[in-house]
């Protein structure tokens, strides 16, 4: 055991490697290539002063930008934007001014042309009654349910137009029923009444009746609502006379027809039908006021409403204002 405790490289005959001066060299170099990574501690909180400090680039979060695709389909990645980009830097006060510019032109524009188009509204020609060009007498009223009357109420505004031209053709029945008894006693009274009744009603009715309806549901006038719910009302109770037909009344009603009978059978067939025309337009009456009448209640209008209506229209009428000042003044001197 003695021979292997002694050092083998005591002998100085022995070549030591380590005193070679080259793999000195090599050693030194070594030690000091890894004499950082020996005294690097990772549970250290201070970096090791012999180890480079790396420099640390500032950090931002990613952020997705929306693209819309492109008319070919082909996708595009956008490039680096700034965090907190502002305005372009050759934006300047005139490029303001000029968008200034453009915006005040675009309300010109747009102020132009609601003023054509209320002005075309306000002088756009009657064309109601659609009467020939060559006639004497021109229309009276400008009548467009597509464009006048909104379009949930255009079914009932219809509605009462068809209701208005079935009593004028039911009136117009009724001179041909006048016409047909006159082979019985009462035939001249009753004809000469049936064309009174028929000039005077067809167009009062459209007047009354009809027009303030249709100007109700285009402007909404609580006002022009009474109004109809007033002479339609009226209108309903002449239309039940008429279908009894009392005997000197001028309707073919009821009553009418079956004295007809007794006396000529083909007027009776004539004066009944013109009674069934009464009786359906009583029941189409009853129908549409009250279809007229929910559609009313629904819309919050009410008889203070219309009162405060009619109030305003009187105050913008300027001849009802100076038959009020010069009554006033009368009044006053007096």
């Amino acid at each position: 055991m003695s021979n292997f405790e002694d050092n083998p490289f005591s002998d100085p005959a022995i070549d030591n490697p380590f005193a070679d001066p080259a793999v000195q060299q090599v050693a030194r170099n070594t030690s000091s290539a890894t004499q950082g990574l020996d005294d690097y501690n990772p549970f250290d909180g201070q970096q090791n002063a012999n180890q480079a400090t790396v420099p640390q680039q500032p950090t931002q979060p990613a952020i997705m930008q929306a693209v819309s695709p492109p008319a070919g389909g082909q996708y595009t990645r956008p490039g680096p934007t700034s965090q907190n980009q502002g305005p372009p830097s050759d934006f300047t006060t005139a490029d303001f001014q000029k968008r200034q510019e453009e915006l005040e032109r675009k309300a010109e524009e747009l102020a132009r042309r609601e003023a054509e188009l209320r002005a075309g509204s306000a002088g756009r020609r009657n064309n109601w009654p659609p009467l020939p060009a060559f006639c004497p007498v021109q229309p009276c009223f400008y009548q467009d349910i597509n464009v006048d009357i909104p379009l949930e109420f255009q079914r009932v505004v219809r509605h009462l137009y068809y209701l208005w031209m079935f009593h004028s053709l039911v009136l117009a029945l009724n001179i041909v029923g006048g016409m047909a008894l006159m082979f019985t006693d009462q035939g001249p009274t009753l004809f000469g009444l049936s064309i009174l009744y028929f000039v005077m009603l067809t167009p009062f009715s459209f007047i009354c009746w009809y027009r303030p309806i249709y100007k109700a549901f285009r402007s909404d006038s609580s006002f022009n609502f009474m109004v109809f719910f007033f002479i339609f009302l009226f209108q309903i109770l002449i239309t039940v006379v008429q279908s009894i037909g009392f005997l000197g009344g001028g309707s073919c009603g009821l009553i009418t027809s079956i004295e007809a009978f007794g006396k000529n059978v083909g007027s009776g067939v004539v004066t009944l039908i013109v009674t069934i025309g009464f009786i359906t337009c009583v029941v189409a009456d009853v129908l549409l006021i009250t279809k007229v009448h929910r559609i009313y209640r629904s819309t919050g209008a009410s008889l203070a409403k219309a009162q405060a209506e009619f109030t305003t229209e009187i105050l913008r009428n300027q001849h009802i204002l100076t038959d009020l000042v010069t009554l006033s003044a009368f009044k006053t001197m007096a």
